[in-house]
């Protein structure tokens, strides 16, 4: 019997870096991308095109990708708030790019200056930009990322129907993939069933991701939910680094490492060594000037 395959989208350098205080050289961070595809990332976000007076972590995104060697069978992410960056990201050599929405008008408000009709106009302009370049040689595909699913820091409680009503919306835009993000670590287990559930009846042909933080702790429960929910593609950061800067008192995401260890003692395949999962996240660690708050880069992998 094949075991299930789940693919892990390597958020580190983007999602990882930028809730940090230390801000890496576009050299350090090109680094920690090739580092993460020696270990078996084969998507990774790696920059996002977001103004740096915002965001300075993520200055020189197109630096990033121009110190990054071509690497086939892999997709570099570029994360974007709006047209402007996506216009910028057009520039690059991105095999992909992300556009991050929000469930609420308190974090879109706060985080793209849009509410969610805002945001949903400004989809609709970017993807009736590409009507003409879809499907053209070195046009990035195109997914979308929806925040504050189980949670906003403004708005408070976010509602089953919320969530199914705007992934329908998005989907029938023709967006193929979409990923549901906790960003403030709110969930639990129960709810992200439910809302799998609910996003799934509401666009059934589009592939769902997920994207969990473990600000209190539940992380890898809801991963696990998730993925007994019928997902197969997760957001992760090496190290359990990040957070982010306008969601107040958001941490890191699960870890990549740790989430290959339970994932892999479990029986499932995810394409990555673990050991050099490890090893890079102690190794970004020493450059942001504090250990990875990981389990695994503190414990090691068992056995030894």
């Amino acid at each position: 019997m094949t075991a299930r395959s789940i693919q892990i989208v390597e958020v580190g350098p983007r999602d990882g870096l930028q809730n940090e205080k230390v801000v890496l050289d576009p050299a350090v961070r090109a680094e920690l991308v090739t580092r993460l595809e020696r270990a078996g990332a084969r998507r990774i976000e790696a920059v996002s095109f977001v103004h740096p007076k915002y965001v300075p972590q993520m200055a020189g995104a197109e630096a990033v990708m121009s110190a990054l060697p071509s690497a086939a069978g892999h997709s570099r992410i570029g994360l974007v708030l709006n047209g402007k960056g996506y216009d910028r990201a057009l520039g690059t050599s991105v095999d992909e790019v992300n556009i991050a929405m929000s469930a609420t008008n308190g974090f879109g408000l706060k985080n793209q200056g849009l509410d969610v009709r805002g945001q949903v106009s400004m989809l609709s302009d970017i993807l009736a930009g590409r009507r003409n370049s879809e499907g053209q040689p070195g046009t990035p595909s195109l997914s979308a990322t929806l925040s504050c699913v189980w949670g906003c820091p403004f708005d408070g409680e976010v509602s089953v129907g919320q969530i199914a009503d705007l992934v329908g919306e998005i989907a029938a835009m023709g967006v193929a993939e979409i990923a549901l993000a906790d960003t403030i670590g709110a969930g639990d287990p129960w709810a992200v069933t439910r809302k799998v559930e609910a996003a799934r009846q509401a666009a059934p042909d589009t592939t769902l991701r997920l994207h969990f933080h473990d600000t209190r702790n539940t992380g890898l429960a809801n991963a696990h939910a998730g993925i007994e929910a019928g997902i197969d593609v997760l957001d992760a950061s090496v190290g359990g680094i990040g957070g982010c800067p306008f969601a107040p008192g958001a941490t890191g995401n699960i870890a990549t490492e740790d989430l290959v260890y339970m994932l892999h003692r479990a029986g499932f395949e995810t394409g990555f060594d673990l050991d050099a999962l490890i090893a890079t996240a102690r190794w970004i660690g020493d450059r942001i000037g504090r250990p990875a708050p990981s389990a695994l880069s503190r414990a090691g992998g068992w056995p030894g």
